[in-house]
């Protein structure tokens, strides 16, 4: 999201190859641990995990509800026109999140307490919370400092996490990244020479943001990396790559990407110990290469 002329179209663009603006994409998450696994295995397909990127459109409770419905925010602040100062536009738009955050919760509180009246316990209890919660933020404060659990109800904005990129010489040149993403990637790496994509650093302060960790399925038809929640069971990773893997889940074989990379093969890497076996509650790692016996 972003001003108008900020760039957010561009990044969207960039980020996500898509052309359609306003439309859902994805964008790959940079990591060199898929291309050696890849190698090691001789793949055929090689697939890198992703972050699902909305360009979120509309004005006023349009746009509003649109944000709600993210994980995330990823500000475009325009630091190229030299007609903006992007840390002013930054604490405005803070400040019209929080607003938007107080209205809504004004709005619950008024329906809240109308149904209340008919004596209702759990209504009673939740108008009561809304009030304090409207006077902390009558109070300048916002809801990172609310240390009481928010309604669910609410989706508050001001709790989402916000990474701010700027658009110009101090931050990303997103015309020249908008450009260089419709090149092939080994003439945009020729270009860049040493120096890396500012695009793959924003995916990665993404995947960071959102607490995402990567595992990977490695195998001749294809690797491909991963994302899960930190602290999710192997249980869920099947989820993520299919519902029936989850539904018929056996077991999981665990295998640390270097280990399997210096084993050269799933079988070494047996053969060495570096493979063990584990259930549905082993939490997964950042970096395990899984295969999920399952049976359905």
């Amino acid at each position: 999201m972003g001003l108008p002329s900020s760039g957010k179209s561009m990044l969207f663009e960039a980020l996500t190859g898509a052309r359609a603006s306003g439309e859902v994409g994805m964008a790959a998450i940079p990591d060199p641990r898929l291309r050696q696994l890849a190698e090691t295995v001789g793949a055929r397909k090689v697939t890198p995990a992703a972050v699902r990127v909305s360009e979120v459109r509309g004005t006023g409770p349009q746009l509003l509800g649109n944000l709600r419905q993210v994980d995330a925010l990823l500000v475009v602040l325009d630091g190229f026109s030299g007609t903006r100062v992007p840390a002013d536009d930054l604490e405005t738009l803070k400040l019209e999140l929080l607003v938007a955050d107080r209205d809504h919760a004004e709005r619950r509180l008024e329906r809240v307490a109308k149904q209340a009246k008919s004596g209702d316990a759990t209504l009673k209890k939740e108008a009561a919370e809304l009030e304090r919660l409207l006077a902390h933020l009558d109070a300048g404060k916002d809801l990172t400092d609310w240390t009481d659990e928010v309604p669910a109800e609410l989706e508050p904005l001001t709790t989402k996490p916000l990474i701010a990129i700027e658009n110009g010489p101090a931050g990303v040149d997103l015309k020249l990244e908008a450009e260089l993403a419709e090149l092939p990637e080994e003439e945009a790496a020729e270009f860049r020479g040493a120096g890396q994509s500012a695009l793959g650093e924003v995916v990665r302060r993404l995947a960071e943001t959102l607490d995402l960790i990567t595992f990977f399925t490695a195998g001749e038809k294809e690797t491909r990396a991963w994302t899960l929640r930190r602290g999710r069971t192997a249980i869920e990773a099947a989820a993520t790559i299919h519902t029936d893997i989850a539904r018929g889940f056996i077991r999981c074989e665990v295998i640390r990407w270097d280990d399997l990379v210096a084993s050269g093969s799933h079988s070494e890497a047996s053969r060495a110990g570096k493979q063990r076996l584990e259930g549905k509650t082993y939490v997964v790692e950042d970096g395990d290469v899984l295969n999920i016996r399952f049976n359905v």
